[in-house]
């Protein structure tokens, strides 16, 4: 006998059921009925007609299939309900309500395999629930939300699946005042026959995400840069054939990204912003024409070229990057020419002027600024030689070391995770590479299949640290660091629509939003909208 008949016994011991006499009217076929409770066997109907005063209702081996709710609502007074040995399968919203003094209810033994989230609504006297043995694999997130005084909660004999879906479950429990009876988990077959107060919640791994299409930007991308300006933020892309750095900002009423500025810049390939109290600076890096320096010394002015930068230096630049060096802000320009060389430019007075020749001759890729303990650094790869490592050191950038193992790098990229500084490297032909700095140099971690791969980019998104390796012949691939393992494992190719020969990406967080834009050789920078997915609910 469960526990609810035991306490029923109890009652009727206690003089609460008495005579089995019904008041005329008032106690249903089938039903058996004294003063205050009443004992009903086979099929009634709900809701049923009851003395509105009933204290106690139990419904044993009953043709009920369902509760609904305001099942009881014409009997308020109850204080003990029990269902037992039943065919019902749904419980309903609300099935209780009007039960405001209900104390004990008990529903065991029964068919039922789903109970919905509001099902005990409003029972704000209930002590004691029992729903043991029944068909229950989980229960609704919030099912015992607004039950302060329960005292006493019987779950087991329930076969619960112990996935995402028991999460809250285990969370809830060492935050309730009440003895709580869980039993074993039926599945999966891993966690079979373990106890489910044995479970630790931290071991669940039941939160996703998902980077779904948002937008298309016309015009294909190399760069794609963001940063804030007046407390707004802003997308800056680089677009050579359009010949144009296009800056774009959030329009409020269509919900859109939409452009705000364009700066005419012929074979463009890096837009590099940099904001500075109310004045903002743009580096347009052009391949023909001279690479250009843009400046709005306020808000409210439209930018305005006000200088060309180092036209015998940089003659072909491939890429630029913003660093601080002893509290100034410097750009360094990657040049890919053997006639030219990559160049670092320091603010001094109204403009950017070189401070200093790096690596002459190499025909440099790309530039990456990071810090190493404590101290700047600068990673040049190049298309001759492995990526050189420079640290600054006496006012200059001296080289430090070279990566080995790395060869045919085009780009790299860093990121920090659990105090650990990491690498990114781009190969075109080959495998992409995930290496760790030791102390003293980067040793290879992680080799990922890239097949023209132009941008292996790692970028920090709410709580998730990603990385993006682009593709000019397949999907390109959306990895997640996990960790418990410090690796990269896939999450998610982008797409659709696909990608067509990506080269940057970035991302930008938006009236609450988050947003990653994908610029693109070949085709338009598609964006993609960030969503956060609880698997527990």
């Amino acid at each position: 006998m469960g526990g609810a008949g035991i306490l029923l016994l109890l009652l009727a011991g206690a003089g609460v059921v008495v005579a089995w006499r019904p008041p005329k009217g008032k106690c249903p076929l089938r039903c058996s009925c004294s003063k205050d409770s009443a004992l009903c066997e086979g099929s009634p109907d709900l809701p049923v007609s009851f003395s509105p005063t009933l204290l106690s209702l139990s419904l044993v081996r009953t043709g009920v299939t369902q509760l609904k709710a305001g099942s009881f609502l014409r009997i308020p007074s109850l204080h003990l309900l029990l269902f037992t040995s039943n065919s019902f399968s749904v419980i309903e919203d609300d099935a209780f309500a009007g039960l405001s003094h209900l104390q004990y209810l008990f529903i065991e033994d029964n068919e039922i395999g789903s109970i919905s989230k509001n099902a005990l609504r409003g029972l704000r006297s209930l002590t004691h629930l029992s729903l043991a043995n029944n068909h229950l694999e989980t229960l609704p997130r919030f099912l015992f939300r607004g039950l302060d005084t329960l005292t006493h909660v019987d779950l087991r004999g329930n076969p619960f699946q112990c996935d995402c879906r028991v999460l809250w479950l285990l969370q809830w429990m060492p935050t309730v005042n009440a003895s709580v009876g869980t039993g074993a988990c039926a599945g999966p077959a891993a966690l079979s026959h373990v106890q489910l107060h044995h479970l630790d919640p931290k071991t669940f791994k039941c939160r996703a995400i998902e980077l779904s299409w948002f937008q298309t930007v016309g015009e294909s991308a190399l760069s794609v840069e963001p940063f804030s300006y007046q407390g707004e933020p802003h997308i800056v892309l680089a677009q050579p054939f359009a010949g144009r750095c296009l800056i774009l900002s959030w329009d409020y009423s269509l919900q859109r990204f939409r452009p705000e500025e364009e700066l005419p810049a012929a074979s463009v390939v890096s837009c590099k912003p940099l904001v500075l109290g109310p004045s903002l600076f743009v580096l347009a890096a052009r391949l023909w024409g001279g690479s250009q320096l843009w400046a709005r010394p306020s808000p409210g002015l439209r930018l305005a070229p006000t200088q060309t930068l180092a036209p015998r230096r940089l003659l072909r630049p491939n890429d630029a990057e913003l660093l601080w060096l002893e509290g100034q802000p410097c750009f360094v320009v990657a040049d890919a020419s053997k006639a030219g060389s990559t160049t670092l430019l320091c603010r001094d007075g109204p403009g950017f002027y070189p401070h200093q020749s790096l690596h002459a001759w190499h025909r440099d890729t790309d530039a990456e600024a990071l810090e190493l303990d404590g101290r700047p650094h600068l990673l040049l790869a190049s298309a001759s030689q492995r990526p050189v490592l420079f640290h600054w050191t006496g006012g200059r950038f001296e080289r430090r070391t070279d990566i080995p193992e790395a060869e045919d790098v085009y780009a790299t990229r860093h990121f920090q995770a659990g105090g650990d500084v990491f690498l990114c490297l781009t190969r075109y032909i080959g495998d992409s590479m995930v290496m760790r700095w030791d102390g003293s140099m980067f040793r290879l971690l992680q080799q990922l299949p890239s097949r023209g791969a132009h941008v292996f980019q790692p970028l920090l998104i709410a709580r998730d640290q990603l990385a993006i390796l682009g593709s000019d012949f397949a999907f390109s691939q959306v990895l997640r660091l996990e960790p418990d393992k410090g690796l990269l494992e896939p999450l998610q190719e982008l797409g659709p629509p696909a990608l067509v020969a990506p080269r940057a990406f970035a991302h930008i967080t938006m009236a609450g939003r988050r947003f990653l834009f994908a610029a693109c050789f070949k085709g338009p920078t598609q964006i993609y909208q960030h969503h956060e997915i609880d698997l527990s609910a």
